[in-house]
C-alpha cells in the first residue's frame, strides 16, 4: 500500500515517454509521402486510459496507452509535378504531420514525464525519512 504512489509515478512516466517516442516518430516522417501501403504517413495519437486500482481503500488511478491510432485528418497536398509521388494533376500528397504542433507536444510530454520523476522522488524520498524515524 505505501508504494502505491511510486506505481502511480511510474506508470504516468512510462506513458510519457511512448507519447515522446511516438511524437518523435510523427517528426521523423514529416516528408514521407509514401509508406509500405503506397500512401503516406499518417500522423499517430496515443490513447490514454486511467486505470481504477481495485486494491487499494482510497481511489488510486494509473494510466496506461492501449492503442495508438491514426489521425484521419486529409493530408497536405503540394504542387510539385517533378515529384515523383505527384499525382496526374502535380499535386503531392504529404504526412498530415504539423512540425509546431508535435514539437508542443513533445514538450508537454518531458513536461509531464519530470512532474511524474519530481512526484516519484518526493514519495522516495518521504518513506527513506520514515524509515529513519523507525529505526532511531
Amino acid at each position: 500500500m505505501i508504494f502505491k504512489g511510486l506505481e502511480v509515478s511510474v506508470t504516468g512516466m512510462a506513458a510519457q515517454r511512448i507519447r515522446i517516442d511516438i511524437s518523435s516518430s510523427n517528426l521523423a516522417n514529416v516528408n514521407s509521402t509514401r509508406t509500405e501501403d503506397g500512401q503516406p504517413y499518417r500522423r499517430k495519437i496515443p490513447v490514454f486510459q486511467a486505470i481504477l486500482d481495485q486494491e487499494s481503500k482510497t481511489p488510486v488511478y494509473k494510466v496506461k496507452i492501449p492503442e495508438v491510432i491514426e489521425d484521419p485528418s486529409p493530408f497536405k497536398l503540394k504542387f510539385d509535378p517533378s515529384h515523383p509521388d505527384a499525382d496526374p494533376q502535380g499535386y503531392v500528397a504529404y504526412p498530415n504531420v504539423d512540425p509546431l504542433r508535435e514539437m508542443v507536444d513533445m514538450m508537454s510530454a518531458i513536461r509531464t514525464y519530470e512532474a511524474n520523476l519530481t512526484a516519484f522522488n518526493t514519495h522516495k524520498d518521504m518513506l527513506i525519512k520514515s524509515l529513519e524515524l523507525i529505526r532511531v
